[in-house]
């Protein structure tokens, strides 16, 4: 049987697919490797650096949480109803992904810290948001969502609007055609944007370092360490936040995600 000759177009493809994939790799396994099995092990037995593991997934996950419960039905009220406005809200939602990051945490600082307006409303109730694990939420929070909300959105929109209508016509309320109808057929998406979420929180530097610097997420301890003691201080918490992150995305991809399959016929 004779080979199938690569066209031309193909092969620009690949080269560029490898160009990327290098680019990405080279990096994270070059950090990999100059933080080595001993330092990696050596890392996960001090206190800070578990403390500082444990924190951030911790607070990545209750930041996912919170953006699937405001941002699931905004993300469905964005793909079912048009609205005066809607352009407006879609890109202030989006905002905080070209915001800034550091500005970001000015921002939020300004509001929710010890002087700001919702701070000093809730001061009396002991709620505070400089140096505690509610500010490190609040700045992953703000920084992640607008990864969840689209790609909710999108998904939701793919959903075909009739078979809600034929639910309804069976019985259904709008919550139960949402639930047992459009859900199912678009989780996949929303789980795939809750991840990025989580990502993007695990990932959070500037927002966090400005309104809650204490505790210390891996991110500002990397920093820290790095600025203190230099690279070879800063690479085994950074090599293993990378590894966890890479690990749960794998995991998604490979389990979570189905495989585009081809139509019958396409070359």
């Amino acid at each position: 049987m004779r080979g199938r000759r690569i066209s031309p177009f193909w092969a620009l493809c690949a080269v560029a697919g490898v160009v990327l994939v290098t680019f990405v790799v080279l990096p994270a396994a070059s950090m990999i490797a100059g933080a080595g099995a001993g330092l990696l092990g050596e890392a996960l037995r001090q206190d800070d650096v578990r403390r500082s593991l444990v924190l951030t997934v911790g607070a990545a996950l209750i930041t996912t949480v919170i953006g699937f419960v405001v941002g699931v039905p905004t993300a469905y009220l964005l793909a079912r109803r048009d609205f005066p406005g809607k352009r407006a809200i879609e890109g202030i939602i989006d905002l905080p992904i070209v915001f800034p990051h550091t500005a970001a945490g000015i921002a939020l600082l300004t509001v929710y810290g010890r002087e700001g307006i919702v701070g000093r409303l809730l001061a009396p109730f002991g709620i505070e948001f400089t140096e505690t694990m509610a500010g490190i939420v609040l700045a992953m929070v703000f920084v992640s969502l607008p990864f969840l909300v689209d790609g909710a959105r999108e998904s939701f929109a793919l959903v075909d609007e009739r078979y809600e209508h034929v639910a309804r016509t069976l019985g259904s309320s709008r919550f139960g055609a949402f639930a047992r109808v459009t859900f199912p057929q678009a989780w996949r998406g929303v789980l795939a944007g809750a991840v990025l979420m989580w990502g993007r929180g695990i990932s959070e530097f500037g927002a966090v370092v400005i309104l809650a610097y204490n505790p210390k997420v891996i991110s500002v301890l990397t920093f820290e360490r790095f600025e203190g003691f230099g690279l070879g201080a800063a690479q085994p918490p950074a090599v293993l936040i990378v590894i966890v992150a890479f690990v749960v995305f794998l995991l998604v991809r490979t389990f979570l995600v189905p495989k585009r399959r081809r139509s019958k016929g396409a070359p």
